[in-house]
């Protein structure tokens, strides 16, 4: 069983920054690929960022150049930093472990860009 929550959501202006960081219990953190996923309101839960076990990332292209992803195994831990946020970046953002016995979700934070 994999456990996670996240944190560092909140309100930002745009052209702000904020890190998200997603907690995850259970063993073999290091095994597996983690990613942070977007959900807006009316629309789909998308990928944002994936950062595999061996530390290779992806980024979908609207956040590329602004978002970094990062984990740290040690702590069982995966970052999101955000910068240059735009008001289309506003939703809930959600972590997701890959396990060989499936997907865990946490629970999401919300991150708001507005003036």
């Amino acid at each position: 069983q994999v456990q996670l929550v996240e944190s560092g959501g909140g309100l930002v202006q745009p052209g702000g920054s904020l890190r998200l960081s997603c907690a995850a219990s259970g063993r073999f953190f290091s095994i597996n690929t983690m990613g942070w996923y977007r959900q807006a309101p009316g629309k789909r839960r998308e990928l944002v960022a994936v950062i595999t076990s061996g530390g290779s990332t992806n980024y979908t292209d609207s956040v590329k150049g602004r978002f970094t992803i990062s984990r740290d195994n040690a702590k069982n831990t995966v970052h999101l930093q955000m910068n240059s946020l735009k008001p289309e970046d506003t939703a809930v953002y959600y972590c997701k472990s890959a396990t060989p016995r499936g997907d865990y979700w946490g629970q999401g934070t919300q991150v708001t860009v507005s003036s």
